[in-house]
């Protein structure tokens, strides 16, 4: 019982300290194997090439555009007027 109860703390622990809100990795490359399989992780052209060197595929672009990042609303207080 202690155990289980250990691990919820440790489950919720994670859950309230994982940032959620955290924007993942752009890769501007791609590259395509076959009309099934391609695989969009790569940084630079040259990374592409050598991974389709020996099996074949070409690169190209990734079609996605970056993600936008927002903005994050301002914390200051804004001082009240007094007319």
């Amino acid at each position: 019982m202690r155990t289980l109860a250990t691990l919820a703390v440790i489950a919720a622990t994670f859950c309230v300290t994982h940032d959620a809100s955290a924007q993942g990795t752009y890769y501007p490359w791609c590259s395509r194997y076959d009309a099934y399989s391609y695989n969009c992780g790569f940084v630079t052209w040259k990374q592409c090439q050598e991974n389709i060197s020996g099996m074949g595929g070409y690169c190209y672009q990734n079609p996605m555009p970056p993600p936008v990042v927002e903005q994050r609303a301002s914390h200051k207080r804004k001082q009240q007027r007094a007319y």
